[in-house]
């Protein structure tokens, strides 16, 4: 059997790592589309897990989701008439996902989508868009939980689906003995509340992104900051950045690796964010942090359920309460939603069975 395996961001990389790791390398090609073209959102993090260096790497002119899909398709379409692969695997939302999928389909080879039945019925978000068209044009669905699963039969998704758990708790099941010794920050400060931000509907709306801020410098909460290339654009766009750097209680660090951002999640009181990944991995019992989600939507809802994660929106009055009750938060002695670590062996069976 041979595989391609297409990546494009940071999540994916992560995510994939597992996967990357135990699958055959002899007849396993690692394709990175570059979605994620600055060096320590993207390969850097290639670099830091040890993984296989990609036998193919893309540079991408635009960052418009249209043109960029529309790049991937054409540069891909060449890599896959190449190689030739007998199946392509690709994991979650992004529009590398969206553009490997439509490319690999186009060419008649078939599609195995890692992380797939996610829904945030949420139709601003770019990821609920990528993740739909390619559940419906997978032949092979792994979904991490019961209720995605569920979500794809209501769908009526034609590929056959696999509940396998989340690859994202394989990754700290391995990750996280090592990342003290491999982590590259120095974490000072103790009783932190660790913070991050990304979302478009979050940092691109100049209200919204004013008035988180404004919340948590008045909360005089010690905070960790590791800021995202993206909002530290439109800090600096709507003038915020001064603010925050002059604040007493916030600390801005530059986007963090992966070794470090376990080290400050484990070492963290509890968790503000907007991401979907840090959702998952704050359930694993390596990490086991009180999540609270600025979103009006999740797309992890099991997070939610099992008590794990609480979505308070973007309301400046939600945002104080979770700073304030945040350091009393119980989290449940529960299992992870998302898997027992073993998630990558049940995907490779189901791909090495079918093809």
């Amino acid at each position: 059997m041979k595989t391609a395996i297409i990546m494009g961001t940071r999540p994916e990389i992560i995510k994939l790592s597992p996967v990357i790791d135990k699958i055959s390398k002899k007849n396993c090609s690692v394709i990175f589309t570059g979605q994620h073209y600055d060096y320590q959102m993207g390969l850097q993090f290639i670099d830091k897990l040890g993984l296989k260096k990609p036998d193919y790497s893309m540079s991408l002119s635009s960052s418009i989701p249209s043109m960029q899909i529309g790049e991937i398709i054409l540069k891909l379409s060449k890599i896959l008439q190449k190689i030739k692969p007998d199946t392509i695997i690709v994991q979650g939302d992004t529009n590398s996902v969206l553009a490997s999928t439509i490319c690999s389909l186009k060419l008649g080879i078939p599609v195995c989508h890692v992380e797939s039945g996610l829904r945030s019925n949420d139709w601003r978000m770019p990821e609920e868009h990528n993740r739909i068209a390619t559940d419906h044009m997978s032949e092979l669905l792994f979904a991490p939980t019961n209720n995605s699963k569920q979500n794809l039969l209501s769908e009526k998704v034609h590929g056959k689906i696999f509940v396998t758990g989340n690859t994202v708790i394989d990754s700290i099941s391995k990750y996280s003995k090592i990342s003290s010794k491999k982590s590259k920050l120095t974490i000072d400060e103790t009783d932190f509340i660790l913070l991050t931000l990304h979302r478009a509907e979050n940092v691109d709306n100049k209200k919204i992104l004013t008035s988180l801020m404004n919340t948590i410098i008045e909360s005089k909460e010690k905070i960790i900051f590791p800021i995202h290339p993206r909002t530290l654009k439109q800090l600096n766009k709507f003038h915020l950045i001064k603010k925050l750097l002059n604040s007493q209680n916030i600390q801005i660090i530059n986007s963090t690796g992966y070794f470090e951002m376990l080290e400050l999640m484990k070492k963290s009181s509890f968790i503000l964010t907007d991401s979907g990944g840090i959702q998952e991995e704050a359930t694993a019992p390596q990490i086991r942090k009180k999540t609270f989600v600025i979103r009006k939507t999740t797309d992890r809802p099991e997070a939610v359920d099992y008590g794990f994660s609480e979505l308070i929106g973007t309301s400046s009055h939600k945002l104080k309460s979770a700073l304030k009750s945040g350091h009393d938060s119980k989290v449940p002695r529960k299992k992870s939603p998302f898997g027992d670590g073993k998630a990558t062996e049940k995907i490779l069976k189901e791909i090495y069975n079918r093809f």
